[in-house]
């Protein structure tokens, strides 16, 4: 199927940070100048403190947290601030809205990331225990086919948008391969996370169509279980019931696409821009994992995260955090907190991307495999690439809680590949084109080519026959 597609967030154009006109002299985690420039907004805040009140929406407020010390100090302490958004008061009391754009990346969901104590042990249990089932080396080689398969696809062009046409689509292969979901379903799946990480005005209609796949996804497997991480934790005994794993699901594909595809992205970029790894990157894997051990410090695919709770009023470096309020943690911030410049140093994992306390990610060590895989493999196959355009015309998307961009032009010679041509199951013609012509019913932005359409979350049915019948031809 293809995805439903959706405008970009029309957010109106604000002053720099730090600006009077700022809304009641609240910086802004959105709109066009703070995606351009979030540097520049954490180092305005930083002259309140470690902590300071922000808008991540119109008419959103929250208490974001910039400093090390004081992001381990809320995150590392359950008994003071909780995940459940049942505390949202202005939620509650209609302040926000149901429809703000941030509130599907914000509500309760029953979920490991969303819930505390016992609950939340049970949740994490049946996902930690699910996740430790994967075999790295499988997990390594699905990535590099996923990987192969996209480079086949760009290889003869000698262009490529890394992002649309490689770091979008190589986690949503590797998903729906470890997680047994067909394609259509996981059409769905991705389409809807990736619009709830944008915060755009439809993102009540992006939660619809993820928990319509999520749904349909638990029903497959609950008739029809296999090898599988869904099937795994299904006959975990935790013993969730079908709305419960809708919502672990739910967790994982966010964790495991959008965010992964960032991360990817931006190592692509940092490899392909900072001087500092010129000549290294056809020098084997450690270029590769010094620039994801750069970007996880101070470009991390989430930038600003982690939402919790006071459960009472409390204070963080002598700052009031009123209860009820979200108080949303900066990875980006924390991470690159001056008073941290005497300590950093190369091999240092310290970082927050990853979150810490109770709630670190579970996944982390499978992310960074699929991340540097899927970079060592580009590098590997195309070792000429560079950027098609000069890093100052990169665009980044809008939104309060993702570092991503829109494009990453790339060129490079030209490599041959023989792929076969997939055939119409019903008609017996020809459905792939190496180069099919843009969809009609895809709009395409300044960043689109004539391979097809701008997202991968929008791919045509015949892509993934196509894919079918590249495995096949191996």
């Amino acid at each position: 199927m293809t995805s439903p597609t959706a405008p970009e967030p029309a957010y109106a154009a604000v002053p720099p940070p730090g600006c009077p006109a700022h809304a009641g002299g609240l910086a802004r985690l959105y709109g066009p100048d703070h995606a351009a420039d979030p540097k520049a907004t954490f180092a305005a805040l930083r002259k309140q403190g470690s902590v300071a009140p922000v808008e991540i929406a119109p008419g959103v407020e929250a208490t974001l947290v910039i400093g090390y010390q004081s992001a381990l100090e809320v995150l590392r302490s359950p008994e003071r601030f909780s995940k459940n958004p049942r505390r949202w008061q202005a939620l509650a009391d209609g302040s926000v809205p149901a429809d703000s754009p941030v509130v599907p990346m914000m509500m309760h969901r029953p979920n490991a990331l969303w819930s505390d104590g016992e609950e939340h042990a049970r949740y994490r249990s049946a996902i930690t225990d699910t996740l430790a089932q994967i075999d790295p080396n499988e997990l390594r080689g699905h990535v590099e086919e996923c990987a192969d398969i996209l480079i086949d696809r760009i290889g003869p062009d000698g262009t490529a948008d890394l992002l649309s046409d490689y770091s979008a689509m190589l986690p949503m292969l590797v998903f729906n391969r470890m997680f047994g979901c067909p394609a259509d379903i996981g059409d769905k799946l991705v389409f809807g996370m990736s619009r709830i990480f944008d915060a755009e005005a439809d993102a009540e209609k992006a939660n619809q169509v993820l928990t319509e796949g999520g749904i349909e996804l638990v029903a497959l497997k609950r008739r029809e279980p296999g090898a599988d991480v869904t099937s795994w934790m299904m006959a975990h005994p935790a013993k969730l019931t079908d709305l419960e794993m809708l919502h672990q699901l739910a967790l994982l594909m966010g964790a495991g696409t959008e965010p992964e595809q960032n991360l990817i992205c931006n190592a692509l970029l940092l490899l392909l821009s900072d001087d500092r790894f010129a000549g290294d990157l056809a020098g084997g894997s450690m270029p590769v994992d010094e620039a994801l051990d750069e970007v996880l410090w101070t470009d991390p695919p989430l930038a600003n995260y982690a939402v919790h709770y006071a459960i009472q009023d409390t204070e963080v470096d002598g700052v009031e955090v009123p209860a009820g309020r979200p108080v949303l943690v900066s990875f980006t911030a924390a991470n690159t907190d001056p008073a941290l410049s005497g300590e950093r140093r190369a091999g240092n994992r310290a970082h927050l991307a990853w979150s810490a306390g109770p709630h670190t990610c579970p996944a982390k060590s499978a992310a960074r495999l699929i991340a540097a895989v899927a970079v060592e493999k580009l590098l590997d196959r195309l070792p000429d690439v560079e950027l098609d355009c000069e890093v100052e015309q990169l665009e980044w998307r809008q939104g309060p809680f993702h570092r991503a961009l829109t494009a990453l032009p790339v060129r490079f010679p030209p490599i041959a590949v023989t792929v076969p041509a997939a055939t119409d199951e019903t008609s017996g013609d020809t459905e792939w084109n190496p180069k099919p012509a843009p969809s009609s019913s895809t709009p395409q932005d300044a960043t689109s080519t004539a391979r097809g359409p701008v997202s991968a979350k929008a791919a045509p049915r015949r892509w993934w026959r196509f894919l079918a019948v590249w495995r096949r031809g191996r």
